[in-house]
């Protein structure tokens, strides 16, 4: 019995208190018409009493006498006897309307009586007293009680008053919230119609600042962050299967290589150099180290979270690594003393032997490797003096697997991972890896962290 819709609670609702108020208020107001008509009857006769009262006090009674009130058509003047003196032609010839006699000290009362006379069924009558001696005449003026039917008048208007009043509020409310749910009608149906694929569809927006306003705003809002989402989301699924593409390419190639020699020798045995092909057989396996080593430390770089940093002093750490390595040029340290940042070591390790690695390759004479503090971030530069990255391609390098056509070599250059792996583990620590021109023509990578505040 509990309609569904909140259009339909809210019309019940309103219906019932409507109920609640209306039907009482009709009742009282039924109640006090009738009261008021019947104090209104009373009235008339008790003014025809004292009116005719007041005629046979002064000589005046007209015979028949003629009622001045309207409605009051019953009036009899009785002796102290019992008789009927005179009479309204309505009146005349009938019985004394009534037994009651007001007396010295209740000269007037108000009396209802019925009677088959004549079918005049009950009559309200008022009695009065013309004189207070003891044999004063009486005056009974009445009318029929049946004119009180037109009370009920009063009861069934305001009965359905208040049912026409019912009815409207009924249907108000109805019409009212149909019309203030219609906006929520509709941003249903352009939801119910927005598939996975096309997130671009928004929702009507009605002006104002009430709810509806604000629930399609807030739609739209979120919506709109839906699509940024899957935007994103496709983004980096588009990147995950280029990067599962790229690497079962790059997986493949040392492979495919390692398979051709061992089918080779298989086939040849006799022909077979044997330390050769280890040489070769090995040289595959190494890549192939190499290879799976990078993607799994792409893996870990987001995934390591804040556990596994520590205070670094990045000016010592530098100087150590740039010493150990034994490289085909010499790399000169321009180091700040005492730089210190809040990092994983064996990533910034990383990045760093990656940015001297790449500049070993490209390198003709020398490495310039740079340290220093700025205004909330520590700055690691790597330079050489080899022919440069072309301004279209400085963004591109750090894509995974990507070599430039001086470096697309498998047998000279790397995994194609070093770079895409400096940048996560830059972004991974807050900060930034970027490509530029050196002051020499060359490349320069540039490296940035915040600052580890002391």
């Amino acid at each position: 019995m509990r309609p569904r819709s909140i259009r339909g609670r809210i019309t019940a609702l309103v219906t019932l208190l409507a109920l609640l108020l209306l039907i009482p208020t009709a009742l009282a107001e039924g109640a006090v018409g009738r009261q008021a008509v019947t104090d209104g009857i009373w009235l008339s006769a008790r003014r025809q009493a004292d009116l005719t009262a007041a005629a046979v006090r002064l000589g005046r009674l007209s015979q028949p006498v003629r009622p001045e009130v309207g409605g009051v058509g019953f009036v009899q003047v009785v002796n102290s006897g019992h008789q009927v003196v005179d009479a309204s032609r309505r009146a005349r010839g009938l019985p004394v309307l009534s037994r009651v006699w007001p007396t010295p000290l209740d000269p007037e009362r108000d009396v209802e009586t019925c009677t088959s006379t004549a079918h005049l069924g009950c009559i309200r009558i008022a009695a009065l007293r013309v004189e207070p001696e003891a044999n004063s005449p009486v005056v009974y003026a009445g009318r029929p009680a049946a004119s009180l039917n037109s009370t009920e008048i009063f009861g069934r208007f305001f009965g359905l008053q208040d049912g026409l009043l019912i009815i409207l509020a009924a249907w108000a409310t109805w019409v009212i919230t149909g019309r203030t749910l219609k906006p929520v009608k509709a941003i249903s149906a352009d939801l119910a119609a927005i598939n996975g694929n096309d997130m671009s569809t928004r929702v009507p927006e009605w002006p104002g600042q009430d709810e509806i306003a604000q629930l399609a705003r807030t739609v739209n809002g979120t919506l709109g962050r839906i699509e940024d989402a899957k935007r994103v989301t496709d983004q980096a699924l588009g990147r995950q299967r280029q990067f599962v593409s790229d690497a079962s390419h790059e997986l493949r190639t040392p492979l495919a290589g390692l398979r051709a020699e061992l089918e080779e020798a298989r086939l040849h045995p006799a022909e077979t150099d044997l330390p050769d092909l280890l040489d070769h057989t090995l040289y595959d396996v190494d890549r192939l180290e190499s290879i799976t080593t990078d993607l799994l430390l792409l893996v870990r770089v987001g995934a390591e979270g804040d556990a596994a940093r520590t205070r670094v002093d990045l000016s010592e750490l530098v100087e150590r690594e740039v010493v150990r390595r034994l490289d085909r040029l010499p790399v000169r340290l321009h180091v700040e003393p005492g730089v210190t940042v809040h990092a994983a070591v064996p990533q910034i390790v990383r990045v760093l032997m990656n940015l001297i690695d790449n500049a070993q390759r490209h390198a003709r004479h020398a490495v310039e490797v740079y340290l220093r503090r700025g205004v909330g971030y520590v700055e690691l530069s790597v330079t050489d003096d080899g022919p440069g990255i072309l301004a279209g391609d400085r963004e591109r390098i750090f894509e995974r697997f990507t070599r430039l056509d001086t470096a697309r070599s498998r047998n000279h250059g790397g995994t194609g991972l070093g770079l895409a792996i400096a940048r996560d583990i830059a972004h991974a620590h807050g900060g930034t890896l970027v490509a530029a021109e050196s002051p020499g023509g060359g490349a320069r990578f540039v490296f940035r962290i915040p600052v580890c505040d002391d």
